[in-house]
């Protein structure tokens, strides 16, 4: 299974040159990942920060830019779960628009206790995760 979410590119996003500063994609990406967790695994980011006193931080980030977004553009993020380790989730994102990948990105995400450690994650958000998993064809 695949969560997609389009993105217009604005002035904030842009250089002076009207091309996505690449800092900001980080950005995209991350929003693309808390609304993944809102609307597939229903436990948004507030839930895990204020009620919960955790949190999911990346660790790991390996991004691949193949061409650039221009100011007023919209592109559509597609993520996909590639694998739940016990305290770990790895996801793929592609930023494309008009079928050009703009953007592929590998990213992992640890579940992060009120202690600030890795901590396996809640049982029912596991297996949400888990459910999402990519199904190779």
């Amino acid at each position: 299974m695949s969560y997609s979410r389009d993105i217009q590119i604005e002035f904030n996003h842009c250089d002076p040159a009207g091309i996505v500063f690449f800092p900001r994609y980080f950005e995209m990406v991350n929003s693309v990942v808390e609304n993944f967790f809102a609307d597939v695994l229903r436990h948004p980011f507030a839930r895990i920060t204020i009620e919960e006193g955790c949190g999911v931080p990346t660790v790991r980030l390996q991004v691949t830019f193949t061409a650039p977004s221009r100011l007023g553009e919209t592109v559509r993020f597609t993520l996909e779960v590639e694998g739940v380790g016990c305290s770990s989730a790895d996801f793929r994102i592609i930023a494309a628009r008009d079928g050009e990948t703009r953007l592929e990105c590998a990213q992992r995400i640890v579940w992060v206790g009120p202690d600030g450690r890795a901590q396996a994650w809640p049982a029912p958000l596991k297996a949400r995760l888990t459910e999402q998993i990519r199904s190779t064809p």
